[in-house]
């Protein structure tokens, strides 16, 4: 696996992978992107970016593939057309989606039968931090892989941790966005009391993103709800309803109670209701205003 590092090809130009393309790209990695949406690739493309006609294309010219999908059908499509292309360079795959684990292994395992090495390495962080690489990597797989591939995830990344076996990366993805989906209602709940108790709510986040009662989603989603502005959304209420089923699946698999996540899930699920499915999850606030 000569220049690793040079060749890259990344499927899924939406609000996350088009902040990776973008980042590997500034790093000065040859790079070019591919995604189903025409409005997605004539976007980069007006801003100087190199994408390409068909999926083909990309698995051809780089020795590096980069995935961030929306759905498991995606992910089997991608895996199919790089298995059944002869002329495929790919040596390594960074699969970055939140996907359930029984799809990520099926992939592994087609992709491996042809000696393809894939990474389990989905992303914490919101779309706005991507912009920055200010996420963190949960990486599981082969580690001679992950070490090889090192100065990719670098350059899109703050941190890439190594978590061991094909799959562990996504059960801590699961597990952090369990903490996600408590922290941003609370955050909410927080900020709606704030409000009722005639608080200056900017001098309220300013105190509390000081001192121990803080969180990153805190941080990142309390000025939204003060603004009460959602969009551009840095992580759809749509797009979260699959995290949270997924979360779901495997609370139940491990059969744990989990009485904080079991109400936040109803609250995202009303929160679809009220037509918030578009919005920023940070209007997860405007659901509980209407409840008043």
């Amino acid at each position: 696996m000569e220049n690793i590092n040079t060749k890259i090809g990344l499927v899924g130009l939406g609000i996350i992978g088009s902040s990776i393309f973008k980042n590997i790209h500034s790093a000065g990695h040859i790079s070019s992107g591919y995604d189903i949406d025409e409005n997605s690739m004539r976007r980069l493309s007006n801003e100087g970016f190199r994408t390409t006609e068909s999926i083909d294309e990309i698995l051809e010219n780089a020795n590096v593939l980069i995935t961030s999908l929306p759905s498991s059908k995606a992910l089997n499509e991608t895996i199919d057309a790089l298995i059944s292309n002869k002329n495929s360079s790919i040596e390594v795959v960074i699969e970055t989606s939140t996907l359930s684990l029984d799809c990520k292994l099926r992939n592994e395992n087609k992709a491996k039968n042809v000696g393809i090495e894939v990474l389990d390495c989905p992303i914490s962080g919101t779309g706005k931090q991507a912009e920055t690489a200010d996420i963190v990597l949960y990486a599981s797989g082969s580690e001679e892989a992950y070490k090889k591939v090192l100065p990719v995830l670098d350059s899109f990344s703050k941190e890439a941790f190594f978590l061991g076996d094909y799959g562990n990366g996504t059960k801590v993805k699961l597990i952090a966005n369990l903490l996600v989906s408590i922290h941003n209602v609370a955050s909410a709940e927080a900020i709606r009391l704030g409000e009722e108790s005639g608080l200056d709510l900017e001098k309220l986040y300013q105190v509390i993103s000081s001192g121990a009662g803080t969180s990153k989603i805190f941080e990142l989603r309390a000025p939204m709800m003060i603004e009460r502005e959602y969009l551009p959304a840095t992580m759809k209420m749509d797009v979260w309803s699959k995290d949270m089923s997924l979360i779901r699946e495997m609370i139940n698999d491990i059969g744990i109670d989990s009485p904080l996540f079991e109400k936040t899930d109803e609250l995202y699920a009303q929160a679809k209701d009220h037509g918030l499915d578009h919005m920023d999850t940070a209007s997860i606030f405007e659901l509980l205003k209407k409840k008043d």
